[in-house]
């Protein structure tokens, strides 16, 4: 134990200190058993002569040698130290410390190589102790411990690492030995097993030093990388706290942005509801200026109404009034007229019966304004044909009194009254004979339709009363101006241009009638603004027709085709417009019908000549060629319209007003006593424009009529032609002289030709 305890604290002052002490220790290892021999080895005294041998005799001392070996190594091995036991660590580094010592198998060797010295030496051939020992200790091999595992000769690199601790080699440290101390064999070879040991534990001690350093690294090295790691692991912990933070906040703005997103939806339904309850408020406010709007235009229309029979029954008692002085008229005593005026009392009567139920009630219903519209035409048609009964019997007399005075001509009269009471051409709508003596009226039939037309007319007017009369009402006058403009503007705008460019105007006027909207003076105008609008847009149409052959056919004679054929393709689509163009027509101009207005009782003269066609304004009459302009360009209007259709429109359809409406004008003028300057100036436009239509048309029937004009109709209008009216007269004369002559009529100036419609 004490040996145990000693040792490490030799090795670690072995290192630092001379080889010296290092010899010293090695003996006092040997033991007291080593030293008490080398006590008793002999010595040879400097001054004795002679050498003394050092060992004894070969057998005995050899013998006695090994015996003593052996008992060294066996006490060596139980010896305290040889028994020390090391903890092993996992690193075999302290091995050759920690295990037991053992000689190596160089021992034995090394003790018999010393035994043959030994025997060797008791040869007489030395002769002092000096010298043996010198040779003893050259030819000694340095022992080479090789035990695997425990020891082994030191390298270049032990020596190395063993001069730099101790400054010596094991070499070195063993001649030192050697010469220190000689005093046998066997000392010297337990001081090399002493130099070996002592060899061994220093490397021992130099790879423990090692292995301390390889330790410390290894320590500071895990120390490193368990600071690098607790760094990494604040790092974690920091980026975890770092992440929960900014979900918590993520978290928390996600809620405030939900909070803030639940109340603007809160507020947007807020404000939702507050928009329905004001859209509801406004709907209920409008609806309730509508109601009264709506009462209003009722009590309006029925003050209308009221205005309106109450006019209706003041014009049914004027037109009663005309019948009483007929009732036994002075020139006809024969006549009884009675019938008419018991049927006039009746209407009156039935009249103001309808009054008078009316003003039981608030206002009158439009049924009771239709009815008394209805009681005004009978009663218009009672005087008509009353008026008609009295013209057709003083005819009737004025013709008996012709025919008195031609019995009391002379012979030569006579003559000349056969040739005139010869048969007449056959008339084209009735067939019947004419005699000398032509008609001063229209046939009945004809009449008829003058008036249904002029009362369809004043009927519209009466249905668009409430948007004529908009004085006050700012609104609906804005609705009138732009309903008129919508009418008129697209007829102004036809001239003789392209088909494309007067189709996009056709689209437009039959758009605006059909109830969709269209453009004018850059806002949207539409029929279904009003509910009178259709019937005033219709009247104020079909009147701006009729304007535009009185104004600009009358200056261009060309510009009727183009207005005709649009006028013809609306009325095809709109038969409304035609019947409204046909009344206009006839009222600004009667010949078109044709009709003869005669002068009657109580009417003054400017009256009736607005009746025969004249514009009076502050009662001056418009002069002569004036007013056979303005006919003139109705009348080639309606002749151009008659013989054209809409390109575009449905061709399988027959024209609402075509041909055969030319042919019974012209068959009723030639029937007509012909008024001077007015029939040869409407004839001779009709049959410029039309007639080459109605060649094709009718053919030997037409030429016919050109015979009968040129032979007797023609000096029939030159008899009471005077003057300063002949130049209507040679025209005619000339246009109907030359047809008859060629057989053929040309196609008028401005005719449409296909190539219109294709440019």
């Amino acid at each position: 134990m004490e040996l145990s305890r000693a040792l490490p604290a030799a090795l670690s002052a072995g290192a630092h200190r001379p080889a010296g002490r290092i010899r010293t220790l090695a003996w006092r290892w040997a033991g007291p058993s080593l030293a008490a021999r080398e006590q008793q080895r002999p010595r040879h005294g400097a001054g004795s002569g002679s050498a003394a041998p050092l060992w004894p005799a070969r057998g005995a001392a050899a013998m006695d040698s090994r015996r003593l070996r052996w008992e060294t190594l066996a006490a060596l091995r139980a010896s305290g130290k040889g028994q020390l036991k090391y903890w092993r660590r996992e690193e075999d580094l302290l091995e050759g410390c920690i295990s037991p010592l053992e000689l190596s198998s160089y021992a034995g060797l090394a003790l018999d190589r010393m035994v043959d010295q030994s025997a060797q030496e008791t040869k007489p051939a030395r002769s002092s102790v000096p010298a043996e020992s010198t040779s003893l200790t050259n030819q000694s091999p340095s022992p080479e411990i090789t035990s695997a595992g425990h020891s082994s000769p030191p390298s270049s690199a032990e020596t190395s690492e063993t001069k730099g601790d101790g400054d010596l080699s094991p070499r070195e440290m063993d001649q030192e030995i050697s010469a220190a101390v000689k005093p046998s064999k066997l000392t010297q070879v337990e001081g090399c097993i002493r130099m070996y040991e002592e060899i061994h534990r220093l490397k021992a001690q130099q790879r423990l030093r090692k292995w301390q350093e390889q330790q410390e690294k290894m320590v500071r090295a895990a120390y490193d990388l368990a600071s690098e790691q607790l760094k990494r692991f604040d790092e974690l912990r920091e980026l975890k706290q770092h992440q929960e933070f900014q979900d918590l906040k993520e978290v928390l703005e996600k809620s405030l942005k939900e909070a803030q997103g639940q109340q603007e939806k809160l507020k947007e339904e807020h404000r939702h509801r507050a928009k329905v309850l004001n859209l509801k408020l406004r709907e209920a406010e409008q609806q309730r200026q509508r109601q009264e709007e709506l009462e209003r235009l009722r009590k309006e229309e029925g003050q209308e109404r009221l205005r309106r029979l109450y006019s209706i029954q003041e014009e049914v008692l004027q037109l009663n009034q005309q019948i009483d002085p007929n009732y036994r008229h002075k020139d006809l005593p024969r006549i009884d007229l009675s019938a008419y005026s018991n049927r006039g009392n009746q209407i009156c009567g039935l009249v103001s019966g309808l009054i008078r139920t009316t003003s039981e009630r608030e206002f009158p219903s439009p049924a009771d304004v239709a009815s008394t519209e209805r009681a005004l035409q009978e009663m218009r048609g009672l005087i008509s044909s009353m008026q008609q009964e009295i013209a057709a019997a003083l005819e009737e007399k004025r013709r008996r009194e012709e025919e008195e005075e031609r019995e009391k001509q002379k012979s030569l009269l006579k003559k000349e009254q056969m040739k005139a009471q010869a048969p007449a051409p056959a008339q084209q709508a009735g067939g019947k004979q004419q005699k000398e003596g032509l008609q001063v009226k229209a046939d009945e039939s004809t009449m008829q339709w003058y008036q249904q037309l002029q009362d369809a007319a004043e009927q519209c007017v009466a249905s668009f009363s409430g948007l004529s009369n908009c004085e006050g009402n700012n609104e609906v006058k804005k609705i009138k101006a732009d309903l008129q403009k919508a009418a008129t503007i697209p007829v102004s705008q036809i001239s003789r241009i392209s088909g494309s460019k007067l189709r996009e105007i056709f689209d437009k006027i039959d758009n605006l009638l059909s109830g969709r909207s269209v453009q004018s003076g850059g806002r949207a105008v539409s029929v279904t603004q009003h509910p009178q609008a259709l019937e005033f847009v219709f009247y104020k149409l079909a009147e701006k027709f009729v304007r535009q052959g009185e104004e600009e056919v009358a200056s261009h004679h060309d510009a009727a085709f183009p207005i005709a054929v649009v006028a013809s393709g609306i009325w095809e689509i709109h038969p409304r417009v035609g019947d409204l163009f046909l009344a206009h027509l006839h009222k600004k101009c009667p010949y078109s019908v044709p009709f003869y207005p005669a002068l009657k009782e109580g009417t003054s003269m400017e009256e009736y000549q607005r009746m025969l066609g004249y514009q009076v304004k502050d009662s001056m009459v418009e002069e002569q060629d004036n007013f056979l302009k303005r006919m003139s360009g109705m009348i080639r209007l309606y002749a151009a319209l008659i013989q054209l259709r809409w390109p575009y429109g449905d061709q399988q359809g027959t024209h609402p007003h075509g041909l055969s409406y030319g042919w019974r004008w012209l068959a009723q003028m030639v029937n007509m006593e012909p008024l001077a300057d007015v029939t040869a100036t409407l004839l001779f436009d009709f049959l410029e424009v039309c007639g080459n239509a109605l060649m094709r048309q009718y053919r030997v029937q037409f030429w016919k009529i050109m015979l009968l004009l040129q032979e007797e109709y023609v000096p029939r209008i030159e008899a009471i032609t005077s003057s300063g009216q002949m130049g209507s007269l040679i025209r005619l004369k000339q246009f109907v002289q030359k047809c008859v002559q060629e057989k053929k009529i040309c196609l008028p100036t401005g005719a449409l030709q296909p190539a219109f419609w294709k440019s």
